[in-house]
């Protein structure tokens, strides 16, 4: 179980990078627009097609879903 535990957490980490990755690539830009580069520019289109391809009903549910699992988290207070 420990093995699991540690796989479990190396992925979680692997996720929030990658997130961090794309939101800092977003950051730069939305600084630097068209200035920004062949990478940031592709990772930025991919991103807005990505956005405007999902429903709006769709984006809402997730928030709102994953507004509903941080309040109940936040209760339970099952952060590791």
């Amino acid at each position: 179980m420990h093995v699991l535990e540690n796989v479990r957490r190396a992925l979680w980490l692997f996720v929030e990078l990658g997130f961090l990755l794309i939101l800092a690539v977003i950051l730069v830009f939305l600084l630097l627009g068209d200035n920004s580069g062949v990478f940031v520019k592709s990772v930025a289109d991919n991103v807005m097609k990505f956005a405007g391809n999902v429903p709006t009903a769709s984006l809402i549910g997730i928030g709102a879903l994953a507004g509903l699992i941080y309040i109940v988290v936040s209760r339970l207070d099952l952060r590791s």
